[in-house]
């Protein structure tokens, strides 16, 4: 065997163990994450929220929690990370904004955390896609 085909085995056999890892590396799950910007999203009723109604298009987050009506801004960082300002504050603590980290994804819906302003305020719940 020559040098010169030993050099081409030994390029085929990098390049195959380099395909072979990079391929290997791929968990198969498709990061579907975005499918939570748009749609009609629902918070069941629970030990820390009342069941409230979430309406999202564009930039824009429609809040109904029982005969109360809201809309916030929505500023997505990344698929997991996301900020919620209200666009008519009715108190003080509405000024400040929502910073959300969506935890765990599951088919059709998210575990997320909710901190508000700078606060040490935090909050674990479930948002369910409905739409």
């Amino acid at each position: 065997m020559t040098q010169n085909s030993k050099s081409t085995i030994r390029f085929f056999s990098i390049i195959f163990m380099l395909v072979f890892v990079i391929t290997s590396c791929n968990s198969g799950v498709e990061d579907n994450s975005d499918k939570f910007k748009l749609g009609v999203f629902e918070i069941p009723a629970g030990k820390d929220f009342v069941k409230e109604t979430i309406i999202r298009k564009d930039s824009i987050q429609i809040s109904k929690y029982g005969d109360h009506i809201d809309t916030l801004s929505i500023e997505w960082k990344n698929n997991f990370f996301y900020t919620l300002k209200y666009i008519n504050p009715k108190n003080d603590l509405q000024k400040d904004p929502m910073y959300v980290q969506i935890n765990k994804i599951k088919e059709d819906s998210y575990d997320f955390t909710v901190k508000i302003g700078f606060s040490k305020f935090s909050k674990k719940g479930t948002i369910y896609k409905v739409k």
